[in-house]
């Protein structure tokens, strides 16, 4: 059964205006304090889950690639100590492409790290500095060759959808960041979180979003794009050459088990969610006291389950097996996925059925969110 480890480190060196995550500008940090606490957060997963291999591990942020790596290899050793790793085991760490962290990119991948994500986000000054970022393109692209020459399997991450953005521009941009050679791309739609600097601006009328329409033709755009050179989605947001997926992510839309240490990191595993402390200090304050930074813990339901897995699952290229599904919580296939429904979008074309598997299609997948509500009957989200 697969077991997946996400470990969060909440420091960044400045708060990007589009960011909602967990993420904390701190002139300080005691290492020696984080070392200990995410090694005792992560025994009392350990102890929660003996007997089960890792699969995969994911270090997010923040800014994970501000850990010294010593520290980083501290707590590989320790997770292969607890858990032990399955062959092959995929080893990600989120990074910012400055220069400062790419230098410590060749001591990450001597501590264990062998794929990284870096955050480009544009590829041209003036994006990256409307987006808050600290790197200029130069930067990046320094960093990405640095990366290139330390890992064997990178993925970086571009922001589209932007104000006044043209089909045009992110065509170039697209195509400039294909041709980079990276087996894996992240590519988001800007999105507008509440709590955030651009939601300010926003509310403040300093700041117009691209309008859905428009946003919904680049998303068709990337899509045909990326397939075309042969890194297709095989999930919303998420492209790749056929075997570069991201095996850690793919465990949160499969809806496997995973353990998240660290502050405000979420974790699901044995039918039992986990939510840490947000707050550094809170999470610090916890561990010393419980020997874990859990804020949080609920038994998830059967319908509960059973609804997040059919909801994450259609966001992937492969879709889901109704059946299968539906066998592991409890209900039937027509229980998940309201068949009249699912019948009317197969005849219009947002579905498709190949064998067991039920799918979103091409033509679906702008529509992505609202189907998924039409998919899921009432009945099995509030029973």
């Amino acid at each position: 059964m697969a077991l997946a480890l996400y470990i969060h480190w909440p420091f960044c060196l400045a708060k990007c205006p589009y960011c909602d995550f967990n993420s904390h500008v701190r002139e300080r940090t005691d290492m020696s304090a984080w070392e200990a606490a995410l090694l005792a957060d992560m025994r009392h997963e350990a102890q929660l889950t003996s007997g089960r291999k890792l699969t995969s591990i994911f270090f997010g942020g923040g800014t994970p690639s501000l850990m010294p790596p010593a520290l980083v290899e501290r707590l590989l050793r320790e997770a292969e100590a607890l858990w032990g790793f399955e062959p092959e085991i995929e080893i990600t760490l989120e990074a910012n492409p400055s220069s400062v962290e790419a230098a410590n990119f060749s001591a990450l991948a001597s501590a264990g790290i062998n794929r990284v994500s870096l955050g480009l986000q544009a590829l041209d000054d003036k994006t990256l500095k409307f987006l808050g970022r600290l790197h200029d393109v130069s930067e990046s692209l320094a960093a990405l060759d640095v990366a290139q020459r330390n890992f064997a399997r990178i993925s970086f991450d571009l922001i589209y959808a932007r104000p006044e953005q043209t089909p045009e521009q992110w065509q170039a941009e697209l195509n400039r960041a294909l041709g980079f050679g990276t087996g894996h791309l992240s590519l988001y739609q800007l999105t507008i979180e509440p709590g955030t600097r651009f939601a300010t601006l926003v509310r403040e009328g300093k700041l117009t979003p691209l309008d859905d329409d428009h946003a919904a033709d680049l998303f068709t755009m990337t899509r045909e794009i990326t397939a075309a050179a042969g890194l297709p989605a095989y999930e919303t947001s998420n492209h790749a050459r056929p075997g570069e997926e991201s095996r850690h992510n793919l465990t949160y839309w499969r809806y496997q088990d995973y353990v998240g240490i660290g502050p405000g990191a979420h974790g699901r595993r044995l039918g039992t969610a986990t939510v840490r402390h947000k707050k550094p200090e809170n999470f610090l304050r916890a561990v010393d006291e419980l020997r874990h930074g859990i804020a949080e813990e609920r038994v998830l339901i059967p319908s509960d389950q059973a609804m997040e897995a059919v909801l994450m699952g259609l966001r992937l290229n492969e879709g889901i097996n109704p059946a299968t599904l539906a066998a592991r919580f409890g209900f039937t296939a027509n229980d998940l996925i309201d068949p009249a429904k699912r019948e009317f979008y197969l005849r219009i074309g947002h579905l498709a059925q190949d064998g067991e598997r039920l799918r979103v299609t091409e033509q679906g997948a702008p529509l992505l969110e609202a189907l998924l509500a039409e998919l899921v009957p009432d009945t099995l989200v509030s029973a």
